[in-house]
Formats: C-alpha cells, structure tokens, sequence
C-alpha cells in the first residue's frame, strides 16, 4: 500500500485547498488531521478525497505509541492562527511543541517534514523581512501567535535542521474556503461582505504619519500560489530551508479595495476608521518577502498579481456563494 501524505489542519483555510490540489494530482491516500469543533469548518471537507480524518491528539497518541501508519510526507498547517489570542499557554502547546512532537518523530522515521511559519514572525518589519538565518534570529514578533511561531524557527535553527525540514512563512494570504475563519478572514473576503451590505468599505486610519489612510501595505498572496509553494517543498523537492511564501510585491490595502470593486463592478467607496485599542502597537504597516531564497531552491513559478487573484476569488467562489 501507498505510503499516507498526512496533512494537519486539513480541514482549515490552506489545508483544505492543499488536499484538494493533491486530489488533482490523483493521490488521495490522505491522512487529514483536524479538530472540527462546532463551526462551520466541516463544509471544507465536502468533495475532497481521503483516507480518514482524526485529531490532533489521536494523531501524536499514535505517534507517541508507535501505532502511526506509515507516511512519506507530513505537511503540518494545523495552528492556532488568531493574532489576538491571549493564551500564551495554549499557544505554547499548540502551536510550538506540537510541532516539536511531529517534527522529531518525522526524523526519526525519514519523513518529510514541511510546515507552517509565519510573516508575523517579523514584527514590525524594522529588523526587515529577509529569511536568511542570521536576520531569523534578530526578529521580534509584535503579538504571542507570531512569537509562538518564531520559537519553533529558532529552535530547528538551533538544531541545525534546516538541511532536512522546511519551514514556510506565509505572507497575506486570501483565497476560497476561508470563511469560517472569523475575525482572521482576509480582507477580501471580509469586504466583500460589507460591499454586499452596504455598499462601501471600512478600512483603518493610520496611526503613523509616513503611511496615509489606507496605504499601509502588505504583501498579499493567492492561496493557489501559496498551495504551489507548499507542495513543490513536499514533493517535489528535498531543499531544506526557512522560506518566505510572499510575493515579494507589497500593494496597499486601497489597492486591494479597488480591487475588489473592480472585480464586483461597482464604484469606489472608501470608508476610513479608528483602529482598535487591541491593534495598536502590534499591528504591521508594511510587509513585503525578499523571494531571492525561495528562487534559489529551485522554485520558479510567476506569483498571480493581485488583481487577477481578486477577480478569480470574487467571480468563481465569492459571487456564486451569495447569490
């Protein structure tokens, strides 16, 4: 029997678009890790196929018992995402010893083991947004998810596993089968909501005089690239390393908003207001990945540009949904 793919987070926003990509490519000897909870998120699974789904504890439990079926591949997505969570314990637990567990045993059995950083890692971008190893240990992420992340960069950093694991730090990614995600939406699919309602869009004032309202940017990427990237380190490739998963073009949020009306065939309708009290001081202004690294490995597939990535969001998923 085929060795299993084991994808965590299977049922999330990447996870899911990362199974069905690999049900494209004819394997569906799937493992799918996943707590569903009591939302909505099990709709992401509909027409996907796949061996069986369990829990993220059931799954370390048959790692830690030796009961694990044998894999090829692990590509381990399941977090907790939310850049307002408080619960540095839980965060702790969940997002950096977890994947701690699954990283060790994938070394020990010769597993290939790819998983999911993160750009909040980088903080407020002044020490920049290079990932070569010596600019990763000079980072300060603004908020505990992205410091719960950059625990577990540093620590393979430290043990010098880079050469055979790859680390992958995602930018702004928006794209199908992210709505259950609550208040860690993309814009895109949050406005799109708005415009539907109302007809115009709220956007933050800026706090800082170099940026004018709206023109914080950020380095938003399409979830079929960010797919693309995954699976070329799963895959197709044995390059090991901590790789940025951005574009490398920052556009700003006015850009992504014109977007959008664009692609909705309505009239720009800006709307500018006060940011949180619970953003201030760890929200990013400006994000932008160095590629160069990235290139270097050995991908070389163009990023889809903004607009082409809004337009093919709202025209073939989010319009279809509401109607």
């Amino acid at each position: 029997m085929a060795k299993y793919i084991v994808v965590t987070g299977a049922a999330g926003f990447i996870g899911r678009n990362i199974v069905a990509a690999l049900n494209k490519e004819g394997r569906t000897h799937v493992l799918l890790v996943d707590s569903l909870g009591t939302d909505e998120k099990w709709k992401n699974l509909r027409g996907l196929s796949y061996e069986d789904i369990i829990s993220p504890d059931e799954y370390l439990s048959r790692i830690n018992s030796g009961t694990e079926p044998d894999a090829e591949t692990v590509i381990h997505l399941g977090a907790c995402s939310a850049t307002t969570e408080r619960n540095a314990d839980y965060l702790l637990t969940n997002n950096y010893r977890y994947t701690r567990d699954l990283c060790e045993w994938s070394l020990a059995n010769e597993v290939r083991f790819v998983y999911a950083s993160s750009a909040a890692t980088y903080g407020d971008g002044n020490n920049g947004y290079s990932d070569d190893d010596a600019s990763t240990k000079t980072l300060v992420p603004l908020n505990m998810y992205g410091y719960s992340k950059h625990m577990f960069d540093l620590w393979a950093l430290k043990h010098g596993l880079f050469d055979r694991i790859v680390g992958l730090k995602y930018f702004n990614v928006f794209g199908p089968y992210e709505e259950h995600k609550a208040d860690m939406r993309s814009l895109v699919h949050k406005a799109f909501g708005q415009i539907l309602d109302h007809g115009y869009l709220e956007l933050f004032k800026s706090d800082r005089p170099e940026y004018d309202d709206g023109e914080q940017m950020r380095d938003f990427i399409y979830v079929r690239d960010v797919v693309d990237v995954t699976l070329h380190f799963a895959l197709r490739s044995k390059v090991g390393g901590l790789f940025n998963c951005g574009t490398g073009n920052a556009r700003t949020w006015n850009a992504i908003a014109s977007a959008l009306f664009d692609a909705m065939q309505r009239d720009v309708d800006i709307r500018y207001i006060d940011m949180p009290a619970i953003l201030k001081g760890k929200y990013q202004y400006f994000t932008e990945a160095t590629t160069e690294k990235l290139r270097q490995s050995g991908y070389t597939a163009p990023f889809t540009e903004l607009e082409d990535g809004v337009y093919d969001y709202v025209v073939n998923y989010l319009q279809p949904a509401s109607a």
